[in-house]
């Protein structure tokens, strides 16, 4: 392992810490387009001094996606901030093959779920965790990686590979506007990292459930309770019948849940409902599952139990699966290896939630996330993430980076 790597992140060990507080205390919920745009431009002056080009994808609803791209061997110069620019490493036989790979890329994005009037706007350390809007999912993993490039090009290393990182401001609400650039940049790729918050036991993430989320409406006919009989029709009473058909899709031993999360119809109690909707959620394990998911469910929306009913579906949303492949597999036990001589806990892990890698997986690359700092109860006021593991997981991803072909 790089020793210069590691001595970089200890030396600016503070400075890691100081980055996560200034990014946590910029509120950048989802749709909080002044916020998102405020981390970017600050997150884009770390990237410049690092001689990083950066570009902003322009949006007009959501916050604006920065890429930053690293900087071409073979241009000479000093860079903004005076580190350590490509030199004798840099050049020769070492320019050509950077010139003809193809690109690391990494991901990781600068929205959180918290809406922007929320009262969880503060930043709170104690000896062991902080505390803090998106310090675990996923600030802490944007200074894992800031930081750990900080400390590539302090080593003179960043030649070694043409990088790509993009910073997107939609990841929490299922990347609309940056999904596109996202799968156009993994195309381009060799592999990939994202760095959402690695779990308690050290996992990183080598396969993530795909997911997809329907809205489901009924329309029935109105009408008043009093004069109801056996075959009023009834949007509730229709919607119950198919979220019984719908909760009968979980099949556990394939890796499938179906789950009716929201209902919502009806006026009062004394009349009867002429409108029902729900919100469901499918999570499956192989690549095109959705689609017979998908299938199954027209059929439901289809089938009329309540005469005088008509249903219909949206999809609203959804990813992919990762699937835990060989690839995936073989990338991580070379990481492994690596965390192994640096005295750091890594495992595997099958996550059950989604993340950008959903979609990267889609250009067929090896794709490991989770690689940023430990930390647990994300989506909610208590999150947090393990101080110790700021650090630790810089120096892991820095040698990632240095080390990997």
């Amino acid at each position: 392992m790089n020793p210069v790597i590691k001595a970089y992140i200890n030396d600016n060990h503070p400075q890691m810490f100081d980055l996560l507080k200034e990014l946590v205390c910029i509120q950048s919920g989802s749709l909080n387009k002044k916020g998102i745009d405020q981390v970017g431009e600050r997150i884009a002056t770390e990237m410049e001094a690092m001689g990083f080009s950066c570009e902003f994808q322009k949006e007009t609803k959501y916050g604006n996606h920065l890429i930053a791209r690293s900087p071409d061997p073979n241009k000479s110069g000093p860079n903004k901030s005076g580190l350590k620019k490509n030199g004798p490493q840099g050049t020769g036989n070492d320019q050509k093959t950077n010139q003809e790979k193809r690109q690391i890329l990494i991901t990781g994005h600068m929205d959180t779920v918290f809406p922007v009037d929320t009262a969880f706007n503060f930043y709170m350390e104690d000896k062991n965790s902080c505390f803090g809007p998106g310090v675990a999912d996923m600030k802490g993993g944007l200074v894992v990686g800031i930081f750990a490039l900080k400390a590539l090009c302090h080593a003179n290393l960043m030649h070694k590979n043409p990088i790509t990182f993009i910073f997107n401001s939609d990841e929490e609400i299922g990347s609309p506007s940056s999904r596109a650039l996202i799968k156009r940049e993994a195309d381009k790729s060799r592999f990939a990292y994202v760095l959402e918050a690695g779990g308690l036991a050290g996992e990183i993430v080598t396969g993530r459930k795909g997911n997809m989320s329907i809205r489901l409406g009924v329309e029935g006919e109105a009408g008043h309770a009093a004069f109801a009989g056996k075959d009023k029709a009834s949007a509730i009473l229709e919607l119950a019948h198919k979220t019984i058909a719908i909760e009968k899709l979980n099949d556990p031993e394939r890796g499938i849940s179906a789950n009716v999360g929201t209902v919502e119809g009806g006026l009062g109690p004394n009349t009867i409902a002429q409108h029902a909707k729900a919100a469901i959620d499918f999570r499956f394990l192989s690549a095109g599952e959705d689609e017979i998911l998908k299938a199954k469910l027209e059929k439901i929306v289809a089938c009329q139990t309540i005469p005088g009913t008509r249903s219909q579906m949206t999809v609203t949303s959804g990813r992919p699966a990762m699937p835990q492949n060989p690839a995936n597999t073989e990338f991580f036990n070379r990481i492994k290896m690596m965390a192994d001589e640096l005295k750091i806990t890594v495992k595997p892990e099958l996550r059950q939630g989604v993340s950008d890698a959903n979609i990267i997986a889609l250009a067929g690359i090896p794709v490991i996330d989770g690689l940023g700092p430990i930390g647990a109860k994300d989506h909610s006021e208590d999150e947090y993430i393990q101080k110790s593991s700021l650090a630790e997981r810089a120096i892991l991803f820095g040698n990632i980076l240095a080390c990997i072909e």
